[in-house]
């Protein structure tokens, strides 16, 4: 775990200033292409490279199951994780639609459904079965919140080797926005009643079971909030420590990484809490509808990009907001100087 992480530095902000100072120098008025300048600068200081290259994008979606669906915390049964996974092989979901539209390299990996998923289109990292119910028992063993990461870590490499220069998260796993309402709540010291949301479309009534469930798991399994891993193998899910796993690994290689909705953002807290400098290199790609969104950006200290009401999951908006995050990095490398375009400057 520790060498994972000693390779990871923050972000180079000579060569962010680098950039700034040029996009200065473009055919615009000062300031007038707002978040798109600072984000520009910011993928500068990310990749250490003042013309920054964010293509291809590498998508990478991690399944799991939760044990704590038996207690009736979801709107879709646990057998649909798998059924979704087979959507996914299959190209009909939603993050398959834009992970083509923007040229995508793509990945499914397995490191937690419930039942045996055979599919060779599959990435294998399976750690368990889904993790037991949180309720009654830790989700897993801290070797298997390991094992995790490390898969998460492993396959950000593998995609990155293949030549992704950004890498875009995802998750499925019915029943996962109870585990990560559990996990913001001892993250951020929020009540759970704060953190909490409808996830796949439960009631009014539902919401209510839910944040009672929620309560019952975190005073019986009383996650150390000082302890990422205690608090992952207590209460959190075998996906969210795959995407935590393979922000690290992104870290390593200066990547810039496109945190998605509520889940993936719960993941990128745990990323920060095994190391501060991850959140150097994340990039929140849009504002997610579940409640709990706000208090989990706002620890992350990030500002979404977009705002389009979504709340699926799967990567699918980190993959949309990718257009826009190519878009500054061509702005950047593209856009033609006052000097070059022999345009004259403002007056003074």
């Amino acid at each position: 775990m520790l060498n994972m992480m000693e390779t990871i530095t923050g972000m180079n902000q000579e060569m962010r200033q680098v950039a700034l100072q040029h996009i200065d120098t473009l055919t615009k008025p000062l300031g007038s292409l707002g978040r798109l300048e600072e984000l520009a600068g910011d993928l500068a200081g990310m990749t250490g490279n003042a013309f920054p290259v964010v293509t291809p994008p590498g998508v990478l979606v991690f399944a799991g199951d939760h044990g704590v669906v038996e207690e009736g915390v979801s709107a879709f049964p646990q057998e649909v994780t798998a059924q979704m996974v087979l959507n996914f092989v299959h190209g009909g979901a939603a993050i398959n639609v834009f992970s083509r539209q923007i040229g995508a390299l793509f990945e499914i990996v397995n490191v937690g459904v419930a039942t045996s998923v055979t599919e060779q289109a599959v990435v294998n990292r399976h750690v368990r079965f889904g993790t037991a119910n949180m309720c009654n028992e830790n989700a897993m063993t801290r070797a298997e919140a390991e094992a995790a990461i490390t898969a998460g870590y492993e396959e950000a490499m593998s995609i990155m080797d293949r030549g992704a220069k950004c890498l875009v998260l995802g998750e499925m796993g019915i029943g996962n926005t109870t585990a990560s309402s559990a996990m913001l709540a001892v993250f951020s010291g929020m009540s759970v009643e704060k953190v909490i949301g409808i996830g796949t479309g439960i009631s009014e009534e539902q919401l209510l079971h839910k944040t009672t469930v929620i309560k019952r798991a975190l005073r019986n399994r009383m996650p150390n909030r000082k302890d990422p891993l205690d608090v992952l193998m207590k209460v959190g899910g075998l996906e969210i420590g795959a995407m935590a796993g393979a922000m690290l690994a992104a870290a390593t290689r200066r990547i810039p990484i496109i945190v998605d909705g509520f889940i993936c953002t719960v993941a990128a807290i745990l990323a920060k809490e095994l190391c501060e400098a991850t959140t150097d290199y994340m990039i929140c790609g849009h504002r997610s509808t579940e409640q709990g969104y706000e208090v989990a950006s706002a620890y992350l200290g990030k500002k979404p990009l977009l705002d389009l009401g979504l709340r699926l999951g799967e990567g699918s908006g980190a993959a949309v907001a990718f257009s826009v995050v190519h878009s500054a990095s061509l702005m950047l490398a593209e856009m033609a100087t006052f000097q070059t375009a022999s345009i004259s400057g403002k007056d003074k």
